[in-house]
């Protein structure tokens, strides 16, 4: 069995589509979703439901992203935040228009099912940001934080490569796990298009959003699927640039 985690989707369902014919799938493989299935690009309900229907056929882990939540205010609440709108939000608000009352109620149950976190028997640990707790994300006072936060990633990358994990003051917070998967930041921020590790974490988000692909890695061997450059396969849409 191959344990495959996708990175960020942001309403981008021809990339999805497209790494996960290059995956070519069995019903032996998991997939762990690592969050934010929407707001960017035109396709944010459609992706939602392609989700739902291919979770019919394969076994899937949905993990809980911060415009999920976001999107999930909006529909459950109402809660149009001008912040959220601007970055993303409107393509979201505009593609849910299209639902009828029954599809939307199959939405918001989807994000109410989704997990915070995961962790595997490999002790490897999936989500979408970060964790604050030195005890682990299990122990977080803020839930909301596993899915909002930036400072894992900013650690990982702030470390220096020859550092060992037997050295006093590497972070207690990396020890916990054998390895760490999120997404949330995207590593286009860092010159990259692929997902890189820093440390033991791993960004799987290659700017799906932005101008980077969408990717899937293998957590056992490393290889690594792509789509093409998203943004390529909706040329006249402007995402979140």
């Amino acid at each position: 069995m191959r344990t495959l985690v996708v990175g960020d989707i942001h309403g981008g369902l021809k990339g999805l589509k497209q790494a996960l014919e290059r995956v070519n799938p069995t019903h032996e493989d998991l997939f762990i979703f690592v969050g934010d299935y929407v707001d960017g690009w035109s396709e944010n309900a459609e992706t939602v439901s392609f989700l739902l229907k291919f979770s019919e056929e394969y076994q899937c882990i949905f993990l809980r992203g911060n415009h999920d939540d976001l999107v999930y205010d909006f529909l459950k609440k109402n809660d149009e935040k001008p912040m959220w709108l601007a970055h993303g939000g409107q393509a979201s608000k505009d593609s849910y228009a299209k639902l009828s009352s029954r599809e939307l109620d199959q939405h918001i149950e989807f994000f109410e099912s989704l997990q915070n976190y995961f962790i595997d028997d490999k002790n490897r640990l999936y989500l979408h940001a970060g964790f604050t707790n030195m005890h682990g994300p299990q122990h977080e006072f803020y839930p909301n934080l596993v899915y909002w936060d930036r400072t894992l990633w900013e650690m990982a990358c702030s470390l220096d490569p020859e550092i060992s994990q037997d050295n006093r003051y590497y972070p207690k917070r990396l020890k916990l796990f054998n390895e760490i998967y999120i997404g949330h930041t995207p590593v286009t921020r860092l010159g990259e298009t692929i997902p890189i590790r820093k440390a033991n974490v791993w960004n799987v988000d290659t700017g799906a959003a932005f101008k980077g692909p969408l990717s899937i890695i293998d957590v056992d061997s490393k290889n690594i699927w792509q789509s093409d450059p998203v943004w390529t396969l909706y040329p006249l849409e402007k995402g979140r640039n």
